[in-house]
């Protein structure tokens, strides 16, 4: 269900998010991304896997082009 938006991106769903980037001093920072927002990510971003015949994309928040409303 990610159809080509263009060449340099893809849309998909947010399924889920980690508790967010935590630095080096070990302060964690939240995500700004929400389960259930559509965004848009470089084609070639992120790590494929396929789970039950689903494709899923793993990706950091730096990867992430657009949040779409």
């Amino acid at each position: 269900d990610m159809p080509i938006i263009s060449e340099q991106g893809l849309v998909g769903k947010v399924i889920a998010v980690g508790s967010g980037r935590t630095l080096k001093n070990g302060k964690v920072i939240p995500l700004t991304v929400k389960p259930g927002e559509r965004i848009v990510f470089g084609k070639y971003s992120g790590s494929e896997i396929k789970v039950d015949d689903k494709e899923y994309v793993f990706l950091n928040e730096d990867d992430i082009l657009a949040i779409v409303t």
